[in-house]
Parts: C-alpha cells; sequence; structure tokens
C-alpha cells in the first residue's frame, strides 16, 4: 500500500469512529483546535504545583501529576464520550485543597488527597443516575453563580497574598504591601500582560504573561534558571499517597461534600458552556451523551487524587477549541498528547515564582467573578445569600464556609420573607447540614 493510501486509510478510520464526516470537521481542524485548548489551558502545568506546593508538596511530582491526570481524563472524555472537552486540575478547587484543608484545617496533604478520591467517586456513582442532574437542578441559580464568583474572590486575595500586594496587619487584618518590591510590580505587570492579551484574543495569552514576568525576573535575581528541557521528574512522592485515617470526621465529612456540590456546578456550566458554542447541543437545548460525559469527568477526579493532584475537571478553554472548529473527541486526542510531551519541561515549571502563577491567579479571579453580575439583584432573598456566599469565602480563606453560609442565608431568607415554597427540599436538607456542622465544628 501506498503512503497516500495509508493516510487515506488511517483517515477514513478516525472519520468512523469519531464521526469527522457527520460532525462537519476534519483530521486537521480537529488537530489545530486540539492544539489551540493546549495553549489556552497549559498554564495550568506551572500554576497547579506551585499552588499545591503551598500544601507542602512536591513540585515535581505534583507537575508529572498534572500532565498525566490531564492527559489521561482528557483522553477518556475524547474516546469515550467523543466530545472536544478537555480537562486538568481545576483552578480554585487547587486553591482549596492548599489553602484550606491543608493549612487552614490543619488535614495532612495526604489526608486532604484521600477526601479529593472520595469525592471523585462518589460523583461516578451519582452520575449513572438521575440524582445528579437533580442536585445541580435544585440548587438556585444565583447560589450557583455565587460559588463561582466567590472563588474568584477567593483566588485574587490569594494571588494578593503570594505577590505580596496585600500584606497581614495586626490591627485592620490586611493592608497594602510594598508596591515597589518587584515581585509585585511583575505580578501586577504580567496580570495587566495577560488581560490585554486575552482582550486581543491572542493564542496562549496566559501561558505567554506567565513566561515573560519569569524571564523578567531572572537577571533580577528572582528566578534561578534550571533549564527548559529534562527528564520529567519522579511521581513517587505523591502517587497513591492518600490518607483514609479522619474520612469519617463530621468537617471531613462536610469538605468531601463541598468537593464533590463545586465540581458539580463547575462541570455542569462548562459542559453546556463548550457544547453550545460548538452548536453540540440538539433540538432541546440538551446534551446528547450527557452520562458518559459526566462519567468522564467524575473519574477524572478520582484518577487525579491517585497520580497526586486536586479535583481533575472539564475546561472551560475547551471552548477556544470549538471556536477552531473542534467538534469531536479528536481534538481531544491532540490535547492528551501535547499533555504528555509536556512532561519534558519540567525545569521550567520548576522555576516559576510565586509573583508570576499571581499573575495568572489575578486573570483567572477577574474571569470569575463575572458571575456576580449575572445574579439576579431584584430580589433580595435571592441576592443576600448570593453576596454572603461570595464575601465569605476570601474573608474565612475557606470555600467551604463560603457555600454554607449562603446556603444557611438562603434557606432562613426564605422562611423569614414567607417565601418558605420558593426553597426547594435539597437547598433546605443542605441549609440544615451546613448548620449542623457551624454548630459542632465551627
Amino acid at each position: 500500500m501506498t503512503d497516500t493510501g495509508e493516510r487515506a486509510g488511517a483517515q477514513s478510520a478516525l472519520d468512523r469512529y469519531f464521526g469527522l464526516t457527520q460532525n462537519g470537521t476534519d483530521v486537521r481542524t480537529e488537530f489545530i483546535a486540539g492544539v489551540t485548548t493546549f495553549m489556552t489551558m497549559a498554564y495550568i502545568v506551572f500554576v497547579n504545583p506551585a499552588i499545591l506546593a503551598n500544601a507542602g508538596m512536591d513540585k515535581g511530582a505534583v507537575f508529572v501529576a498534572t500532565c498525566l491526570a490531564a492527559a489521561i481524563s482528557t483522553l477518556i472524555m475524547a474516546l469515550y464520550a467523543n466530545y472536544p472537552i478537555a480537562l486538568a486540575p481545576g483552578m480554585g478547587l487547587n486553591a482549596f485543597f492548599a489553602f484550606t484543608l491543608v493549612l487552614s484545617y490543619k488535614y495532612t496533604w495526604q489526608q486532604a488527597m484521600a477526601f479529593v478520591f472520595i469525592s471523585g467517586v462518589f460523583a461516578l456513582i451519582i452520575s449513572v443516575t438521575p440524582l445528579r442532574a437533580y442536585v445541580i437542578d435544585s440548587i438556585p441559580r444565583n447560589l450557583k453563580l455565587a460559588i463561582s464568583a466567590g472563588i474568584g474572590l477567593f483566588l485574587f486575595i490569594i494571588a494578593l497574598e503570594q505577590a505580596k500586594v496585600v500584606v497581614d496587619h495586626p490591627v485592620t487584618l490586611v493592608t497594602l504591601g510594598n508596591l515597589k518590591a518587584w515581585p509585585a510590580i511583575l505580578a501586577l505587570g504580567g496580570f495587566v500582560l495577560i488581560a490585554a492579551l486575552n482582550s486581543r484574543n491572542v493564542l496562549g495569552s496566559t501561558l505567554i504573561g506567565i513566561l515573560v514576568v519569569t524571564f523578567i525576573g531572572i537577571p533580577l535575581g528572582l528566578v534561578n534558571y534550571s533549564g527548559i528541557v529534562s527528564l520529567p521528574p519522579s511521581i513517587a512522592p505523591t502517587l497513591f499517597a492518600l490518607d483514609f485515617s479522619r474520612v469519617f470526621e463530621t468537617t471531613a465529612l462536610m469538605v468531601i461534600f463541598t468537593l464533590l456540590l463545586v465540581d458539580f456546578f463547575d462541570t455542569a456550566g462548562t459542559l453546556i458552556g463548550v457544547a453550545h458554542r460548538g452548536g453540540l447541543l440538539d433540538k432541546d437545548g440538551k446534551l446528547p451523551r450527557m452520562r458518559e460525559a459526566l462519567v468522564a469527568d467524575s473519574s477524572a477526579t478520582a484518577i487525579g487524587s491517585l497520580l497526586g493532584t486536586s479535583n481533575t475537571t472539564s475546561y472551560i478553554e475547551s471552548a477556544a477549541g470549538v471556536s477552531a472548529g473542534g467538534r469531536t473527541g479528536l481534538t481531544g486526542v491532540v490535547v492528551a498528547a501535547l499533555f504528555l510531551l509536556a512532561l519534558f519541561f519540567a525545569p521550567l515549571a520548576g522555576m516559576i515564582p510565586a509573583y508570576a502563577s499571581a499573575a495568572a491567579l489575578l486573570y483567572v479571579a477577574v474571569v470569575m467573578a463575572r458571575g456576580l453580575a449575572e445574579m439576579d439583584w431584584d430580589d433580595l432573598t435571592e441576592a443576600a445569600p448570593g453576596v454572603v456566599a461570595a464575601l465569605a469565602m476570601p474573608l474565612t480563606y475557606s470555600i467551604a464556609t463560603g457555600i454554607g453560609l449562603g446556603f444557611l442565608t438562603y434557606a432562613l431568607c426564605k422562611i423569614f420573607a414567607g417565601k418558605f415554597a420558593e426553597a426547594k427540599p435539597m437547598v433546605l436538607i443542605l441549609a440544615a447540614l451546613f448548620a449542623v456542622k457551624f454548630a459542632v465544628a465551627g
């Protein structure tokens, strides 16, 4: 068989498996879409190790776990659900893992990783039943938007703290840091650069911003240059490092529930948003193969925790690849291959300083905070709980606390405003559980 014949045969096999012709796409378009998606989300291989290092985790091992979790989970989504949706450790939940579970609640990172694994297993079980859709549909829209925005605000204060733009103060709790210091200048400059490049629709804007401010820091003595390419470091320090010794504590159960809840909202919003942009919804506005997509997403969290990273979830950045023409799982196959290739850039990931990852966090925070603008502000029994949830997250330094106060405030507002019937049973149950949690564990 000639080379031309072999290529035609391979393309025909890909067409049959992924339905390229049926979906109005081809191999070249899917390849370009895959590269586009990867470039928009590649920053996670630099930022995730930097965040989880705060929990005492080995940066090199987390780097490998991040790349492998993204590659494996994206491949499952591609081959099982046939969607051009990429997955990787989620922003927000990695900060919750490091700064709330480990630094605030004083769990070891191995114990926290066990919570992540259990939440993934629960999500996987629920995904094959109608319960997941029921829970998602039961949560008020304002609270969903507020949770997303609140996570953004949480990331914002973490980023400002890492860049030393904000520092602690014995009287006012926080105050302005030294804006003349290079880390603060480069973090804010990197944020502006990332925002400006994104506004111009430059491919890989966030990644470019991180790398630019990192390399500026080398001659300033802020970064130790250690090369660009090498063999991947060992994943042994984080592989299967789960400690289940405290999973039955009251606070632990609420933590697992919080991880499950946030992952629910994140996944649902991402899947529908990306599918809508790509015209992948059916005539009734529903996502075909929703169960397969949810199973793929849920399994990703369990797989990622075994490797050594926080919740792995579907990425809204997949919309970039869809906008470039990606319509099938072949896009995801390309993304997965590129994440495996990224394994050889460990030295570059290892020298990303806190101020560079802070610049990316600031940008992600701004994007997530837009949920506040989309809330319904006309009904105060809807708006007030949303504001409480969003502001409580950064001010208490806890996503879980913000969610709990939001649900509790929502239930109480509806009861005392005479709108008890508007609060769905699931919301009242969740509010009661959080009330017990606050009463017992604080």
